[in-house]
C-alpha cells in the first residue's frame, strides 16, 4: 500500500504548478494549505486515465484512505467516475464520501455509470442527503440536480431538498444552487418555495442571487424574483430611560 501511495505522490509533485497551488488554496478555505500540491485538473485527469490502464494499481489506490493530499482525493474521485459497474461505483462513493473535506472534490465527482441507473440511484441519493457527513449531503443534492431536473423530475424532490436543515455553509450553498437550477428548468414547480418562504433567509436570498445570475431565466422572471428577497429585519430600538 505504502509503495503505491509513495508512487502516486511522487508523480503528483512532478506535475506541481506553484502559481496554481496558491490559486487553489485561496478557493478552498476548508483545506489545509500544506495538503495542496498544485496540480491542474486536466493533468490530474490525464494521470487518472493512465492509472486506469493498470486496473490492479488503480484499485489498490482506491483502497488507500484517508489520503494526505487534496490532489490524491481528486484523483480518487476521477477513478471512481470511470467505474463501469453501478454497484461497485456506489460502494466506492459510500466509502469515499466521509473523507471528502472540500466542495471542489465533492462537486467534481460525477460517476458516469449513474446516468444509466437512475431508479436505483434515487434511493441512494436520499440516503446521502440524510448523512451526518456534510459533503455526503452536498453530493446527494448535486446528483439530484445533475440527473433529476429534466425528464426524471418529480415535485417531491423539491421537498426533499427544502427539508434539509443544516448549519453547514457548503450544504446551504448547494441547496441554493439546486433551487436556482430548478427555477431555470422547472420554474413553476420551484417558484412557490420562494413565494412561500420554505427556505431559511440566507439560502432563500442566495437562491435568488444565483438565479438572477443565470442566463436561462428571462428578464421578467428575474425582476419578479428580485421582489421576493427577504430583507433583514431591523433591530428594535432600545427605549430611552
Amino acid at each position: 500500500m505504502k509503495s503505491m501511495e509513495d508512487e502516486v505522490q511522487k508523480h503528483l509533485f512532478m506535475m506541481q504548478d506553484k502559481k496554481y497551488q496558491a490559486f487553489q488554496i485561496k478557493l478552498m478555505p476548508t483545506v489545509k494549505p500544506e495538503t495542496v500540491i498544485g496540480v491542474r485538473i486536466p493533468a490530474l485527469r490525464k494521470y487518472a486515465a493512465e492509472l486506469l490502464k493498470l486496473p490492479e494499481e488503480a484499485m489498490e489506490f482506491l483502497r488507500i484512505l484517508p489520503h494526505r493530499y487534496y490532489e490524491e482525493n481528486n484523483l480518487h474521485a476521477f477513478l471512481i467516475e470511470k467505474i463501469k459497474d453501478f454497484g461497485l461505483a456506489v460502494r466506492s462513493v459510500d466509502t469515499f464520501l466521509p473523507y471528502i473535506d472540500n466542495w471542489a472534490t465533492c462537486d467534481t465527482m460525477k460517476p458516469e455509470v449513474f446516468s444509466n441507473h437512475r431508479l436505483e440511484l434515487y434511493g441512494k441519493i436520499r440516503e446521502w442527503m440524510n448523512s451526518p457527513y456534510p459533503y455526503a449531503v452536498r453530493f446527494g443534492i448535486g446528483m439530484l440536480m445533475e440527473f433529476y431536473l429534466d425528464a426524471d423530475f418529480q415535485p417531491e424532490m423539491l421537498d426533499l431538498v427544502a427539508g434539509i436543515q443544516s448549519q453547514e455553509y457548503y450544504v446551504n450553498t448547494m441547496i441554493a444552487w439546486y433551487f436556482a437550477t430548478a427555477l431555470a428548468k422547472q420554474y413553476d414547480a420551484a417558484l412557490p418555495y420562494l413565494e412561500n418562504r420554505k427556505l431559511d433567509r440566507w439560502t432563500h436570498n442566495k437562491t435568488i442571487q444565483k438565479a438572477i445570475e443565470s442566463f436561462r431565466l428571462s428578464s421578467r422572471q428575474k425582476d419578479y424574483l428580485r421582489t421576493l428577497r427577504i430583507r433583514k429585519q431591523a433591530k428594535p430600538c432600545t427605549p430611552l430611560k
